[in-house]
Formats: structure tokens, C-alpha cells, sequence
């Protein structure tokens, strides 16, 4: 079994992994690199391909991938829910960035009708390959992948989260023995707060600042993250106005439909309830001027509703704005959260309103990540990727001295053979 990485190897974005063996070539993920013009995983030539495998909805795992549908039809292989968010994500992109992409409607189209929906734990065979799917607990629909083919075990985590939060049931890590892993390490220098003791401090800020007649912007990503943000003040008797506004809508409408995913489907719908759905521009300007919350994409202030928000909310003291997910380098909301500035009315300016970030993050922390790695069975090389800043190396550093596994931080193009 062959494995080469076309991207995400020691960066964050357009992951995409080649398995090949001798009768049968699949993708895992073929994603995008999201700065101001998209960057895209190396070339795999679309007739060498016979099934793509997407893990999750998230752009930087999915975002490429109708470049197979130019010229051919590939399957497309996820859960039900995941192909769902995938195609409403896939459909923003385009709208927002079709100057810069190599690929229109006509070709997402073409490849919605390539989806083959499998469920979690559903064997399928790709020429002499067997693979399933098992529950990432990342994203709603996300998943892990385990691989077969020539005697040979391989995981692919993806994006995985073992801890449950308010929206999601934690990862599903009955891996069996396995020859190779390819695990993420976004956080593996890192751990996060206490799910327990992030969720009391966010709801006591909010309910501080609306308190004080103020109103909480809270950017966060419209899949997922906005939802689990209504859950967590749900579960904990948040009782003031609380809006949701952009393709976070959308995709709780969605998620309506596949409550079967979900950890608390009874939670989820009570914040359906108590949520107020902004549908026009005379209600934004109305409640972001009233005490309460706004929970609105964009997480990182690119696009989405949010960026409205701001000019009204950013511009007094008694306001503030909670960032609920991870902010990358040169976005809007990375330069917000650390020098305290975005454009309003036009310029660069100070921002009034308190300013804060919660790490509610859907990935494992550093903790996590070696405790994964710490209960594998068999003796598995190890494959480092999905991290920045050095993440990858120094990961697969501490599993070599550690833990005594081979341990390999790839580069972009390279192959390895199990």
C-alpha cells in the first residue's frame, strides 16, 4: 500500500492523501488552502483516481475537489449529513471566490450527483479495497477512516475530537490493530480549557455584558461551531435574546434533519427554539442594537453577516465580541483578536467593545493526540500532518522518544510504502 501526501503535510489546509494499491487508487480529502487566493493539494491526475473519500465538510478537506469533475465523474464517498454540509459549503466558496477557482456550479453539480452515502461502520470495496467510517466527533457528518488492502491496516483520524461537547459524541476509537496511521496535529504543542470550566466562564461574560445592556457578537463557523455555541447557552438557562444569522441558518436547518448524529437531539432543539433567525437587513440593524446575542459567520470576520455586525457593535465600550473558534494568521479576526483593530466605516480603526477569544475548538488538544497515540494496537508508523508552526515535527518527535513508534513528519509529494 502506497500512501503520498499532495498537501497538508507540515501546514493547516488543502489536505489530501493518495492510498494506492495495486488494483485501486482512492483520495482521502482533497481540500484548499483559504488565504486571499485559494492554494490547492499537488495534481493527481483524475484518471488515475477511482473514489474520493470526504472526512468532513471543512473547505481546507473538501474545497478542491469538483477539479475531478471537469472531465470525469468519480464517486464521492461520506455520510449523508457530511455530503450535505459539503455541497452548501462548496456552493459559498463559489460564490465568494469563482474568479480565482478552475471550476464553476456545472462541475459542484456533476459532483453532487457522484455522492454514494455510506453510513458510520458500513463496509464498502473500491477494487481491493475495503475501508469504513467511524465518527470523528469534529464536526457533525465528519469521520475517521480505517483503510485494507494487501494485509495492511491504515488509519487516517482527520480532524477528531475525543472529548464530547454539547453537540457531539466524542470520536469513535475502536481502531483495531493497525500497520500505519495518518493523525492531525493542530494542537499537539497545546491543550484547551476544560470543556466544563470554558462554558461557565463564556456564558457568565455574556450574560455580564447583556446584563449591562450590551450587545455579544459572537463570529463563529456556520457548521458546527454556531450551533454548539446555542447549545452551550441552552444547557445552561441563557434566558436574553439570542439571533443567528448568515449559512449558520442554513446549516441548523439541516442538521434538523439528522438529529441521529447529534449527542443531545433534545438540547439541539430546545436552542433551535429559543433562537430568534434573522432573515433581513432592517432586523440586523435592529438587534444589534438591543442587549442580547448574535451568533453569525464569518468565524474569522471573512465575509458572512458578521462583519455588518461589527460596525455597530464594535463602536461602544458597554459592546464586546467573542471569538469561539481558531483565527488564522492574516484574517480579519486574527488581527482583531491581538492588536484590537478592523475596519470601520471604511478605515482601520480601534475596536471599542471588549474583545475576547473562548477555545472552543473541535480538535484534541495536545493531551488528547498522545493519549491516541499512547492506546494504538499493533506497532503502526506514524504519520504526522495538519499542523503549523513546527506542530507536525515536534509531534512526531515526541511519539519517537515517547512512545517508540516510527514516527514521519511528511513533506508535500512525498510517498511512503507499507
Amino acid at each position: 500500500m502506497e500512501i503520498k501526501f499532495l498537501g497538508g503535510a507540515k501546514e493547516v489546509g488543502r489536505v489530501a492523501i493518495a492510498v494506492k494499491t495495486d488494483k485501486a487508487q482512492v483520495l482521502l480529502d482533497y481540500g484548499v488552502m483559504l488565504n486571499h487566493t485559494p492554494g490547492f493539494p499537488m495534481h493527481i491526475p483524475p484518471k488515475d483516481v477511482d473514489a474520493i473519500i470526504i472526512t468532513h465538510s471543512h473547505l481546507d478537506h473538501s474545497g478542491a475537489i469538483p477539479i475531478f469533475y471537469i472531465s470525469e465523474r468519480k464517486p464521492v464517498y461520506g455520510t449523508r449529513l457530511n455530503l450535505e454540509f459539503t455541497s452548501l459549503l462548496i456552493k459559498d466558496f463559489i460564490h465568494l471566490s469563482s474568479y480565482y477557482l478552475p471550476f464553476e456550479y456545472i462541475e459542484l453539480n456533476s459532483m453532487i450527483r457522484s455522492y454514494i452515502s455510506i453510513n458510520y461502520r458500513e463496509e464498502i470495496r473500491i477494487g481491493d479495497i475495503t475501508l469504513h467510517l467511524l465518527n470523528s466527533g469534529h464536526l457533525p457528518g465528519g469521520a475517521s477512516v480505517i483503510i485494507e488492502a494487501e494485509g495492511k491496516r491504515l488509519l487516517y483520524t482527520s480532524d477528531f475530537n475525543t472529548i464530547e461537547t454539547r453537540l457531539l459524541p466524542k470520536a469513535d476509537q475502536d481502531y483495531g490493530v493497525l500497520d500505519a496511521v495518518i493523525i492531525e496535529s493542530t494542537y499537539a504543542t497545546e491543550d484547551h480549557t476544560e470543556r466544563k470550566i470554558l462554558e461557565e466562564k463564556f456564558v457568565n461574560e455574556v450574560t455580564s455584558v447583556v446584563e449591562s445592556g450590551g450587545t455579544v457578537l459572537v463570529p463563529a463557523f456556520s457548521v458546527g461551531r454556531a450551533q454548539e455555541i446555542a447549545c452551550v447557552l441552552a444547557a445552561h438557562h441563557f434566558e436574553y435574546p439570542t439571533a443567528m444569522d448568515g449559512m449558520a441558518r442554513e446549516a441548523s436547518r439541516i442538521l434538523m434533519n439528522y438529529l441521529e448524529y447529534l449527542r443531545d437531539p433534545k438540547l439541539f432543539m430546545e436552542a433551535m427554539h429559543m433562537i430568534n433567525w434573522v432573515d433581513e437587513w432592517r432586523e440586523r440593524r435592529k438587534i444589534a442594537k438591543k442587549p442580547g446575542v448574535i451568533i453569525s459567520p464569518a468565524g474569522m470576520l471573512k465575509g458572512g453577516p458578521a462583519p455588518y455586525y461589527l460596525q455597530i457593535i464594535g463602536k461602544k465600550s458597554k459592546n464586546a465580541v467573542f471569538f469561539v473558534g481558531f483565527q488564522v494568521p492574516g484574517t480579519p479576526g486574527r488581527e482583531l483578536l491581538e492588536r484590537g483593530r478592523c475596519v470601520i466605516d471604511g478605515k482601520v480603526r480601534k475596536v471599542e467593545a471588549k474583545v475576547a477569544f473562548f477555545d472552543f475548538s473541535s480538535h484534541c488538544g495536545a493531551k488528547e493526540l498522545k493519549e491516541t497515540i499512547r492506546m494504538l494496537k499493533g506497532k503502526p508508523k506514524v504519520f504526522t500532518i495538519h499542523g503549523a508552526e513546527g506542530n507536525c515535527e515536534k509531534f512526531a518527535e515526541w511519539i519517537r522518544s515517547e512512545v517508540g513508534l516510527e514516527a514521519f513528519s511528511p513533506n508535500p509529494g512525498e510517498s511512503f510504502v507499507i
